[in-house]
């Protein structure tokens, strides 16, 4: 099963190196996981991706949050709900992965909700960046 593999361009740069390094890393992780899903990685191996890539999605949004309040960010409190939605569902896609495994419909939610995080980076903290660049 070919997956698609996500990569950080230039585009998507916000120009914050800090928040840019870990987009990258986030990147990496998402990456990590969808190889492990096609290669047919054992459970193990996919489980410990899979929480590593939802620690990493935790600890980014926190470390973004506390840019956003340090700053005094206007777009906080949107910005922190989409968070919270966001790790809600890849929490729920990837249980689900981990219980009945790399499944195409699973595959399918993974791939449209990282495509939702990669549009929020491209508006949302690319606004984010612009702001904190002016400080």
């Amino acid at each position: 099963m070919s997956v698609s593999r996500y990569e950080f361009t230039k585009k998507l740069e916000t120009g914050n190196a800090v928040i840019d390094k870990e987009h990258r890393e986030l990147f990496q992780a998402v990456n990590k996981l969808l190889d492990a899903c096609s290669a047919g990685k054992g459970r193990t191996s996919m489980d410990e991706t899979i929480q590593f890539l939802n620690n990493y999605v935790d600890k980014h949004f926190a470390h973004e949050e506390q840019l956003q309040r340090q700053s005094g960010y206007p777009g906080i409190t949107a910005h922190r709900t989409f968070h919270e939605n966001y790790k809600r569902t890849l929490k729920e896609i990837t249980s689900r992965i981990s219980v009945s495994g790399p499944t195409i419909v699973e595959l399918g939610n993974l791939n449209k909700h990282i495509s939702v995080l990669v549009s929020h980076i491209s508006t949302e903290d690319k606004k984010l960046g612009e702001f904190l660049n002016k400080q």
